[in-house]
């Protein structure tokens, strides 16, 4: 399934600026970053309970927000792009 993760963290403190760059870290992990703050990925439910597990263990539930979309269907057909778009298709083959 594909899903979208959003956040927002809190980095006026050293501290908010660490879980910033995990949180974005863990979002990489399991997908692609999209924009600064915005990851898309395909996952499977087993993959989706580690990534919101990984996340919620990060995040300070009283100062960050987190959102995690569920994308009902292929990127392709919901997903429009305007502008620059790194994305990269899951389904295509991966070069190395």
């Amino acid at each position: 399934m594909d899903v979208l993760v959003t956040y927002d963290v809190a980095t006026e403190t050293k501290a908010g600026q660490q879980r910033l760059r995990r949180v974005a870290q863990i979002c990489k992990d399991f997908g692609q970053r999209v924009q600064k703050s915005v990851f898309e990925c395909s996952v499977n439910e087993m993959q989706l309970e580690q990534l919101r597990h990984r996340l919620l263990a990060c995040i300070d539930k009283q100062q960050d927000s987190l959102r995690i979309y569920r994308l009902v269907g292929s990127r392709v057909r919901y997903v429009e792009v305007y502008g620059v778009s790194t994305c990269v298709d899951f389904n295509d083959p991966l070069v190395v």
